[in-house]
């Protein structure tokens, strides 16, 4: 009975091998956007200075910040049960998978299992899991507003002045539909962790029996369980732990933003870096809904586009300055978390699975074998 439980694990969904996936994607736009755009006027107007390398320092320590709000937050989840160590593997295992898998998906399916294998039970695993998820999605429902409020929508979804009117409707259009998805969402998962998580239960069943969602019937019933279980690990908890794991997700989350800031103030010196914050934000709530593996291709060339009137220099050079600090931003930010990954990934599994995880060949063989 053993053997079938394995299979249906989604740890073995996660293969190592799948990084070659958005390294293709990543660099394939990279290089279409340097071949339109490359500009070696960009080149020699960077001068390196004791400025390009304090500013480069601010951007490795908003990396730093940005795992250290994972970290702390995952131990204030976990009521401090998991270690330091314990932690910095779930966060990197976490980050690889959403690396990985598409923006839509991320990591969050496997997370519950990457929790438990921790030493913390399945339901506690599957409310820190629910509880990240919902703590993250609020950081975006309340700093979309707010951002709009300050530097205005005009400005926010402006383009360069090689923007047609409706590429930049289009992306208004698309950070509304996933700014309603999310709100719809954190809606629902307050609702039912605060209020009535048996009764949005029995709702999400009532809607995923739908013939068009019927194949996610079963996911939705073990969401629903999820919501269950989470919502008694909430009714117990103080002001302070929700004071230090929101802080925490602001900490992550705003950290991640302020790399790209970091970089351009390093190579270009300063701009507009508040509406330069407030269009990352906007950046991934589009990639909520974009198809490829950590939204790469995508991450590169809305970041060049929506961006790049941001970056201070001639509006001539600034498509490909913008490339420049894109391909920048995805190396110190993306690229690693595949490398820590592909570094801990396979020995994790082992530790914790041995090889009923991924059997051998002629296992399958035999099975398919007598299956037939």
């Amino acid at each position: 009975m053993a053997r079938p439980k394995d299979n249906r694990n989604p740890v073995r969904k996660i293969k190592t091998s799948n990084i070659i996936y958005p390294v293709i994607i990543g660099l394939g736009v990279v290089g279409y956007l340097f071949y339109k755009e490359f500009d070696p006027a960009v080149f020699a107007s960077v001068v390196f200075s004791w400025k390009t390398l304090l500013w480069c320092l601010i951007a490795f320590l908003c990396i730093f910040g940005r795992d250290a709000g994972y970290m702390i937050r995952i131990r204030v989840l976990s009521g401090n049960e998991l270690s330091w160590k314990q932690a910095f593997r779930v966060i990197m295992l976490w980050e690889f998978t959403s690396a990985i898998t598409p923006s839509a998906v991320g990591g969050t399916s496997v997370a519950i299992v990457y929790v438990h294998k921790e030493g913390i039970s399945v339901g506690r695993s599957s409310a820190i899991v629910m509880l990240t998820s919902f703590l993250d999605e609020l950081y975006f429902i309340a700093m979309f507003p707010l951002l709009v409020g300050v530097v205005g929508r005009d400005a926010l979804f402006d383009l360069d002045a090689g923007g047609e009117g409706i590429l930049r409707i289009g992306l208004l259009s698309v950070a509304l539909i996933g700014y309603a998805i999310k709100l719809v969402w954190v809606i629902l998962l307050s609702y039912g962790l605060f209020f009535n998580p048996r009764g949005l239960k029995w709702l999400l069943l009532k809607v995923f029996k739908l013939p068009l969602l019927r194949r996610w019937y079963r996911s939705m019933n073990h969401v629903g369980t999820d919501i269950i279980n989470s919502s008694k690990e909430i009714k117990a908890r103080s002001g302070g732990f929700w004071a230090k794991a929101i802080g925490a997700t602001f900490l992550s989350w705003s950290s991640r933003y302020l790399v790209a800031n970091a970089l351009i103030m390093a190579f270009f010196g300063y701009g507009d870096q508040l509406l330069l914050f407030a269009r990352q934000l906007v950046m991934w709530i589009m990639m909520l809904i974009m198809p490829t593996p950590g939204g790469s291709g995508f991450a590169e060339y809305i970041f060049t586009h929506f961006c790049g009137n941001l970056v201070p220099v001639p509006v001539g050079m600034q498509l490909a300055a913008a490339a420049l600090i894109a391909v920048l931003w995805r190396f110190v930010t993306y690229y690693p978390y595949l490398i820590a990954g592909a570094v801990i990934f396979p020995k994790w599994i082992q530790t914790h699975f041995g090889k009923s995880v991924f059997p051998p060949k002629n296992r399958l063989r035999r099975a398919k074998k007598c299956a037939i």
